[in-house]
């Protein structure tokens, strides 16, 4: 079967289809440059202040499903077969304001005007996924979304007042979503699309295997999923970054396994896509997978970007490797299987080979006698990246610790265990004394830096004193102390 040389997509209720595309290009400058679609408007070009939110719609196991994603780093070559609504798709009969735009306007939810169109899109999402939401729903759906001028109060009484001006089924997007989805269906056909524009090169696989002879064939390319990282290094560093292969797409890579002794997920999964699973059988997470970036980026990350990218500040890997994750790499036709703390290094080197790909990540079922929490540390609350991260596993029986594992993020070069705290709690009685001296111990493990989010010595001292709130919070009996409470 021959390559396909075009993407094509719906924007708003109009088919495009283009055949000039760069790796690099953005969605935002296509809606505002070239379709002067100007109500998405360029903010921080970082994914960090969502004024670019737009939803973006694509057919997931036959069902169509839109997410809020900010369309300064979201690249072209990944709406192959999407639908991507903008502000302007809005627009009521005769003109009229959207039941959510209205809402704002009755509440005064808006003052410069800059940020609103992005506040909108996010509550649009969240009104179409759930028209009754609380505050705290609604205060985690605009994480993504920075406003200076009315405060949140405001904006957070017009999410609250959106459902009595108007009901989602009546929405543009729920009563043509038939149609829609067939018009996406028809755009996939399964072909391996292959973009050109100058020296750039965007390649789009037509499956896992072809994803993986793509890999084989183009060394040194360049892998994107949700390109919440690599974005940054367009918009920011200005990077060649062709061949680019893309994979956030492939289905093969988005799917979640439970079995009676692991949970498999997919590398392509998001973090969005693997809250419910992650929640469901590992509790502890739920607060703190709240605070993975926001709404829009947690639509576009995934797990296995997060690992890949080897960061010592990733959110996802310290968690993942106190709960005793594997992960499974693929070149061509092999894979080999190795526990998530191998595979980082040292800072930018991990045990992946040329052509080699994370296919998924396997995590252990829970054992009931183990006590589990993670934590993240960073100086604003919601959308912000770690100074600290760190998680505990530890299985107890009878009193007395049996197993201990501990990460932490932030404190080194690499993800990476404390070996010496965790052979200071091996066979002791669980209490605070055995905590305090496991946290003594940290120096050995870890010479954290300073920078700008944290000085070493701050970071060593919140390193140990979360081994004195984890016992806090894991005795017997004892209220939980959260920060989110």
């Amino acid at each position: 079967m021959t390559d396909r040389t075009t993407i094509g997509f719906l924007l708003n209720g109009k088919d495009v289809t283009l055949d000039r595309v760069a790796a690099t290009d953005t969605l935002l400058d296509f809606l505002r440059i070239e379709r002067r679609l100007t109500g998405t408007k360029e903010g921080c070009a970082e994914g960090d202040c969502g004024a670019c939110t737009v939803l973006v719609g694509r057919l997931r196991n036959g069902a169509l499903r839109y997410e809020p994603v900010n369309a300064c780093i979201r690249l072209m070559p990944t709406l192959d077969a999407c639908h991507v609504v903008t502000i302007e798709y809005l627009s009521g009969p005769e003109g009229r304001l959207h039941p959510v735009q209205q809402a704002m306007v009755e509440h005064h939810g808006s003052q410069c005007g800059f940020c609103t169109p992005g506040f909108v899109m996010a509550l649009y999402a969240l009104w179409m996924e759930n028209p009754d939401p609380t505050e705290a729903e609604i205060e985690t759906a605009i994480q993504g979304n920075l406003c200076r001028c009315t405060g949140y109060a405001p904006i957070i009484r017009a999410a609250r007042a959106m459902t009595a001006l108007g009901s989602p089924t009546e929405d543009v997007l729920n009563t043509e979503r038939d149609l829609v989805a067939a018009r996406l269906a028809a755009l996939e056909d399964r072909r391996r699309v292959v973009l050109r524009k100058g020296d750039s090169r965007a390649i789009l696989p037509a499956s896992v295997d072809d994803l993986a002879q793509v890999l084989v064939e183009t060394p040194g390319a360049t892998l994107v999923a949700g390109a919440t990282d690599v974005g940054l290094w367009v918009t920011k560093f200005l990077r060649d970054i062709s061949p680019v292969v893309f994979l956030g797409h492939l289905e093969g890579l988005r799917r979640v396994e439970v079995t009676e002794d692991s949970i498999k997920i997919g590398a392509g999964v998001s973090y969005g896509g693997s809250h419910r699973v992650l929640t469901e059988h590992f509790p502890h997470m739920a607060p703190f997978w709240d605070r993975i970036a926001g709404w829009q980026i947690r639509s576009m990350g995934t797990i296995g970007g997060n690992i890949a990218n080897g960061s010592p500040i990733g959110d996802t890997p310290p968690p993942l490797i106190a709960l005793g994750a594997e992960i499974v790499l693929r070149r061509g036709e092999s894979r080999r299987t190795l526990p998530l703390e191998a595979y980082f290094l040292d800072y930018g080197k991990q045990d992946r080979a040329d052509g080699e790909f994370i296919e998924a990540i396997r995590i252990p079922r829970p054992d009931p006698n183990t006590r589990h929490a993670a934590y993240k540390i960073s100086k604003r609350r919601d959308e912000d990246i770690s100074s600290v991260c760190a998680a505990f596993a530890l299985r107890i029986e009878g009193g007395r610790i049996e197993e201990a594992r501990i990460a932490f993020g932030g404190m080194a070069a690499t993800p990476k265990r404390a070996t010496a705290a965790e052979a200071a709690l091996s066979g002791r009685e669980f209490d605070e004394a055995a905590m305090r001296d496991a946290a003594a111990t940290l120096p050995q493990d870890f010479t954290p830096l300073s920078d700008w989010r944290a000085s070493a010595e701050y970071r060593m001292r919140v390193a140990q004193n979360l081994f004195q709130r984890f016992w806090l919070e894991t005795q017997d009996g004892a209220a939980p102390v959260r920060l989110s409470a």
